[in-house]
């Protein structure tokens, strides 16, 4: 057997003499990291040129990691069927083998509808009419979406193999034979020869981006561009398809695939700072990201066509085992009309429908400006106007488009725009670049292909590498200032204003990325606001860290107290931050008498931030309410607490609880840890009993809060599904031993 350690999360097995190769793992890009480590790699055979790559894959047993997707076969899925040619009639590697999916009956099962919107979005007129299409148009998208489907829509189990990793060994083709040791730890075994694969994230671990991002410092412009994506979902060297726009200080995303996390620190974004999402459609390479933008403290608004947002939910239901209805618990749910301007807040959005296997629409935006408007076109996924043309058939009985939406199609492609980026991906169903030759617009960017562009190429469109930035409208006002006075108005309430341009008639510094801007056991002398970027806390003797974000006050504590810092405080990104001297920033605390105030909040903060579920990507803002809010509760050593009904989540601050099935510990609940979330999430009892193993105290925090943080929420959500995991296995166990 060969193994290989292709990347965290991600291991390869192969028996060579039983044609077997299984990705173990699949998160997001791990088609990427295969290609990256060379596990796929172009071949031909009999004159056909195709490529290498996995004929199985091993399932996550748990779908959610640290926050992100651990299975997202879509991608590995397609490179099997049609870059290695499994389903292609005629290809060598067409013999009728499928690719094999492998592990828990429930994460199978939920790939399997997850492939199916993949595939598809929306299964029926039916569905495209409860999500708001008029009816005539639903019965056109129909026959498109079938032609697109050569005629009808195949279930997953027409396309794929399974089999479920239970209780006992399963038997794998050639004789391989995998058996689960523990959770998501697996032992493969072939011929006397066995090997171990850990698929586990360690605490505080992600998973990697296969290419390098750099860093880059951004400036906030009154209208512009920042291209974040050029590549598709096959191109090992650059992110997927996608933009950022930045409009009045405030900053949207255009989709959100693989690996925007990294993305965003690469580009020195918070989260936190994101207003908005537009999202074409359901694809991973658009899609796949949004786990991301869960991580926000607030309800992110989510900008789509409602027929875009039905595919979107039902796929994300499939992954994440949260009901279609849960997406607006963790967006803000802003529906768009097709083809009309919608504005938002001065930024007009045009949605156009745009062909393609699942619901899709392309974007326009604009803005008045000098002589009438500046605009940005974002056209992905698109499609081929001579594939499109084949598609035309005004025959209502059959499968196709009409010829008058081909023609508004075509017109609407070729709407002129200051800016425009195109898919210019090829194939079946992605756009050509021939086809906008005569485009009126000001820049044209080709975008959505892992290929060198070629010379005709090159005379339609220009590039577009990570972080370069096309700004339409410049500014001229200091958007971070701005934030600054708002960041500090929010913080301390009830003070004049008077005194609050005191703090801010400071300098705005800037900090390089991996720069230290506080070091542990060093006197802090200035306190720096976070107006930009993202700063990592780093506690000796912890694998714990915490990110902070713009509104974060560093070294606030320190300054008020006089004592060393505990943590080192180190820039991840560009920071620019308020430079406010130690000694005035005491001096103003105690003038208008918050000393008291401040550093309660500063000692709860400080433990809040230092816990997995309150650590990461909360605003400043958001930490107060959290600390002003809770409430401490104490117990005896050996006491035992029923948290049935309450609405709080019990954060342990001090001391250990113990969590018992039947007799047995099963969990050692000490300080930092979460409890009572399928009480807070579901109103269900938690499962064990929790007893003190010391005198303990606990903050109470309210269930109406942590629900309105959508990344404590996400987070309460894999926890709640990691203990229902562990007490189903040991149910299981204890009625196999009776």
């Amino acid at each position: 057997m060969r193994v290989v350690a292709v990347s965290s999360g991600i291991s390869w097995v192969e028996v060579p003499e039983a044609d077997l190769r299984v990705l173990c793992g699949c998160p997001a890009d791990s088609v990427k990291h295969l290609i990256k480590r060379g596990l796929i790699v172009p071949t031909e055979r009999g004159g056909v040129t195709f490529e290498t790559g996995p004929n199985a894959i091993l399932l996550s047993d748990v779908p959610l990691q640290n926050g992100a997707f651990s299975n997202l076969s879509e991608f590995p899925i397609l490179q099997m069927l049609y870059r290695q040619g499994m389903i292609i009639p005629g290809h060598p590697n067409c013999s009728g083998r499928k690719p094999l999916l492998l592990g828990l009956a429930q994460q199978v099962e939920a790939q399997m509808e997850y492939v199916m919107r993949g595939n598809y979005g929306l299964l029926s007129e039916d569905e495209m009419l409860a999500a708001g299409v008029p009816a005539d148009m639903a019965a056109e998208w129909m026959r498109m979406k079938l032609r697109f489907a050569f005629g009808s829509i195949r279930p997953p189990q027409d396309l794929l193999d399974t089999c479920i990793i239970g209780d006992t060994p399963a038997i794998l083709p050639g004789g391989v034979t995998v058996k689960r040791l523990d959770v998501n730890v697996f032992e493969f075994a072939y011929d006397g020869e066995t090997t171990t694969v850990d698929l586990n994230l360690a605490a505080g671990h992600t998973y990697e981006t296969p290419y390098h991002l750099g860093y880059h410092d951004l400036e906030r412009e009154y209208f512009s561009v920042v291209h974040s994506g050029e590549g598709d979902g096959w191109d090992p060297e650059r992110a997927a398809m996608s933009s950022i726009l930045m409009f009045q200080g405030k900053i949207y995303l255009i989709d959100a695939g693989p690996n925007i996390h990294w993305a965003l620190q690469s580009l020195g974004i918070g989260v936190q700072e994101v207003e908005g999402i537009f999202h074409t459609h359901c694809h991973d390479d658009h899609f796949c990201g949004l786990t991301t933008l869960f991580r926000a403290d607030h309800r992110i608004k989510y900008y789509a066509h409602p027929s875009v947002r039905a595919s979107v939910a039902k796929k994300l239901a499939a992954l994440t085992a949260i009901g279609e209805d849960s997406f607006g618990e963790y967006f803000e749910i802003c529906d768009l009309q097709l083809g009309v301007w919608n504005d938002i807040d001065g930024l007009e959005v045009r949605p156009i429908f745009s062909p393609h296997p699942v619901e899709t629409t392309v974007f326009h935006f604009r803005t008045p400006w000098e002589d009438g408007f500046r605009s940005y076109a974002h056209m992905a996924d698109i499609v081929s106007l001579d594939v499109l043309g084949q598609m035309v058939d005004d025959d209502e009985t059959r499968h196709g488009i009409s010829s008058e939406l081909m023609g508004q199609v075509r017109a609407d492609y070729l709407v002129p725009a200051d800016v425009k980026k195109l898919d210019i991906g090829g194939g079946l169903i992605h756009g050509c670049a021939e086809d906008f030759r005569e485009d009126q617009s000001g820049k044209i960017i080709l975008s959505h292909t892992a290929l060198a562009l070629t010379k005709a190429q090159k005379s339609i469109g220009s590039g577009a590498p990570f972080g370069t930035v096309d700004a339409l409208i410049p500014s001229y006002q200091e958007y971070r200032l701005r934030a600054a006075h708002g960041y500090l108005a929010e913080y301390f309430l009830g003070v004049p204003e008077h005194q609050i341009r005191i703090l801010l008639n400071h300098p705005v510094v800037t900090f390089n990325p991996e720069t230290i801007l506080l070091r542990e056991g060093s006197y802090c002398e200035d306190v720096h606001l976070i107006l930009t970027g993202l700063v990592e806390t780093i506690e000796p003797d912890s694998d714990q860290t915490a990110t902070l974000s713009a509104g974060a006050m560093i070294g606030e504590s320190y300054a008020l107290s006089g004592d060393p810092s505990f943590e080192t405080y180190r820039a991840l990104s560009f920071v620019r931050a308020l430079k406010i001297p130690s000694g005035l920033y005491r001096s103003f605390v105690e003038r208008n008498e918050m000393s008291e105030r401040i550093s309660r909040l500063a000692d709860l903060r400080n433990f809040f931030n230092h816990t997995w579920l309150f650590g990461e990507s909360l605003s400043n803002l958001t930490e107060v309410r959290i600390a002003e809010t809770c409430q401490p509760y104490y117990l005896a050593t050996g006491e035992e607490i029923d948290m049935t009904g309450q609405d709080f989540v019990f954060m342990v601050r001090d001391g250990r609880l113990d969590r018992y099935f039947d007799d047995s510990v099963v969990e050692y609940c000490g300080i930092g840890e979460p409890l009572n979330e399928s009480e807070v999430l579901f109103s269900q009892a938690g499962e064990g009993r929790l007893v003190a193993a010391m005198r303990s105290e606990l903050l109470l925090v309210p269930g109406s809060m942590v629900r309105d943080i959508p990344v404590a929420r996400w987070k309460l959500l894999e926890l709640y599904q990691r203990r229902q995991r562990t007490f189903s296995s040991l149910r299981q166990d204890a009625g196999a031993l009776s």
